[in-house]
């Protein structure tokens, strides 16, 4: 059955339908100018500076130490990173003895200054340490997520074969316990002979079977080429699935001898920050500043500065 509705007074209804619709109108282009001219006063980084979501950006702090956690905070927070690379472990800003009365003091800090603990950078390579696992129960309970390792060191006068079988029966431990606490292990690769993980492909068989979000690769650009030289690409290819977390800094070679620069001005460039390993890759990235060593507070503050315009011009290019 068909029903039909009548307008006793098609005009005026027409006239009250027309009154409507610009009322509306009105409406909506106020409410759009209002947004248009208060994202004109929003500052420009509160929408995301680059690598801000999923590409966080933090400082590696090893030559900062000799300030107090309120300044390392307030100072990264000026420098614009998302978070610090913070060394949790002996010699460091928090020693591992001292970390039940330290950690909550710089995290803390941190929380203050909205700056994250991006990555612990700890002595930790196995569980059944009692003092290691008291600082992960600690750091998961303050918001920790992620953590350096330290590392598997060969000895060469015994087979590297049988070592890396020993080394995966305590990293299976120690992502168990990651597990647990809901942390992700870093395992950082790092040249030379003595390291496993310098080859990269001894680090694809001691992680072989652990999930990412246990234990993960650091993936060091810089001790990749130094490794790998142009096959540097090969190890990425190789890794790219275990990969939580890209290393930055800079080298190149003098008189046959390796030398930390700053970043752009050696053999690290941004050939590495295609959209194509970036879409495939999720996860923070840590600048480190290695040319300095330890000249001085300022020093060391400027080329984090220096090297983070030019990392975030890298990635700005993919």
């Amino acid at each position: 059955m068909a029903i039909f509705i009548v307008l006793e007074d098609p005009p005026s209804s027409f006239r009250v339908m027309d009154v409507l619709m610009k009322s509306i109108n009105r409406r909506s282009f106020a409410i759009q100018s209002s947004m248009a001219a208060g994202s004109l006063l929003i500052p420009p980084n509160l929408f995301g500076q680059s690598g801000k979501d999923k590409h966080p950006i933090c400082a590696f702090v090893k030559f900062l130490q000799e300030m107090s956690f309120e300044e390392l905070a307030a100072t990264i927070k000026r420098l614009g990173f998302d978070g610090i690379e913070g060394t949790v472990r002996p010699g460091g800003h928090v020693p591992p003895e001292r970390v039940e009365e330290d950690l909550p003091k710089l995290m803390q800090a941190l929380r203050t200054h909205d700056v994250e603990m991006t990555i612990m950078a700890s002595g930790i390579n196995r569980a059944d340490d009692p003092l290691s696992e008291k600082t992960l129960r600690l750091a998961s309970k303050l918001g920790v997520k992620r953590y350096r390792m330290s590392y598997y060191k060969y000895d060469l006068k015994k087979s590297v074969i049988d070592q890396i079988a020993n080394f995966k029966s305590m990293a299976k431990e120690l992502a168990a316990l990651n597990r647990e606490l809901g942390m992700q292990a870093i395992y950082q690769n790092h040249a030379g002979d003595r390291y496993l993980g310098g080859t990269i492909w001894d680090l694809r068989e001691l992680l072989k079977g652990i999930p990412r979000d246990q234990m993960a690769v650091g993936f060091d650009m810089r001790h990749a080429k130094a490794e790998g030289g142009m096959s540097w690409p090969v190890y990425w290819n190789v890794i790219q699935p275990h990969v939580g977390a890209v290393y930055v800094k800079d080298f190149r070679w003098e008189e046959g001898k390796l030398v930390n620069v700053p970043l752009g001005d050696g053999w690290v460039n941004d050939r590495f920050f295609t959209p194509e390993r970036l879409n495939g890759f999720e996860g923070p990235i840590s600048l480190h500043v290695e040319y300095l060593q330890r000249a001085g507070l300022k020093p060391n503050t400027d080329a984090l500065e220096k090297d983070l315009v030019t990392l975030r011009q890298w990635i700005k290019r993919s």
